[in-house]
């Protein structure tokens, strides 16, 4: 039922989703040049890789030496727009077509991070990661990973029809009021270095 609903929403919001993303990838296109997307590896469903995908947010910007500068200098006045209205997430969109991610669930991070987590915080690979999630309506980045963990967890072991639709309306809630959004001294999140 949940994979079924998944679909419904996505095609049905389709005349809505499409013009926007158009418009936000043209956006991305004019301010920040190609690629439009931002691809990355993460861990899916029983920790099986997949390829996510985003529009892009920040720029190429490197030190003399070539070393990329640190995110806050890379994020541009439109990723931080797209970051703040949660537009980046858009072709997230397809993932979530093909099965590689449901609307709900916790969020895919980092590769890196599986070997780090405790054999509790590894049961949010037990479901599909989600585009929002339990965490996500929660905190998002004001919560701390052990916190963070604790809530996908949960939501692992009490997930339904009904709180998935509680945490949609959320979220919706959440972007409109564009809360919690980065930590005081970093975009997004602190990387998670393990327990």
């Amino acid at each position: 039922m949940k994979r079924a609903f998944d679909l419904l929403l996505v095609v049905l919001s389709l005349p809505l989703t499409l013009p926007v993303g158009f418009f936000v990838a043209l956006l991305v296109r004019l301010w920040m040049g190609s690629p439009v997307l931002f691809r990355q590896n993460r861990p899916g469903r029983g920790g099986k890789l997949f390829t996510m995908i985003k529009f892009r947010t920040m720029s190429d910007a490197r030190t003399p030496e070539g070393t990329l500068l640190p995110d806050r200098a890379r994020l541009t006045p439109v990723g931080r727009f797209l970051r703040a209205s949660s537009l980046d997430e858009l072709p997230e969109l397809w993932n979530v077509l093909k099965g590689d991610m449901s609307l709900v669930g916790p969020r895919p991070l980092m590769v890196e991070y599986l070997p780090l987590y405790s054999p509790e915080q590894a049961r949010r690979h037990e479901v599909r990661p989600g585009i929002t999630g339990w965490a996500q309506v929660n905190g998002r980045n004001a919560l701390s990973w052990d916190e963070k963990f604790a809530l996908d967890v949960w939501y692992v072991d009490n997930r339904s029809f009904w709180l998935d639709l509680r945490i949609l309306v959320q979220t919706a809630v959440k972007v409109l009021q564009r809360s919690d959004i980065d930590e005081p001294d970093c975009v997004g999140q602190s990387s998670f270095t393990g327990n």
